[in-house]
């Protein structure tokens, strides 16, 4: 069953030199990860928009974690450090 890692930025960069290094990082996804949405144009139907919204879907559950929770993790650290984000993990159908 697929996953999906949902990433929200909700604020402004506060530290662009961390937001560099991180973009200067490289972690690939495993194998069979798609990006389906990076930072696109957002309409919010309900509520305040996000600054920005990234989804990734992985093939299963167990793949996104190990992931997540592997080499990205240390890169997350400096994402986190640069902006207000949250990250969500989803199962899909």
């Amino acid at each position: 069953m697929p996953a999906y890692m949902l990433f929200i930025r909700e604020g402004a960069i506060v530290d662009h030199e961390m937001m560099a290094a991180y973009k200067a990082s490289s972690t690939p996804p495993p194998a069979g990860t798609r990006p389906l949405v990076v930072y696109g144009e957002i309409e919010a139907l309900e509520g305040e928009a996000a600054d920005g919204v990234v989804i990734l879907e992985f093939p299963d559950k167990a793949t996104a974690k190990e992931w997540y929770f592997g080499d990205y993790h240390a890169r997350a650290q400096l994402r986190q450090q640069a902006a207000p984000y949250r990250c969500m993990l989803l199962e899909g159908l």
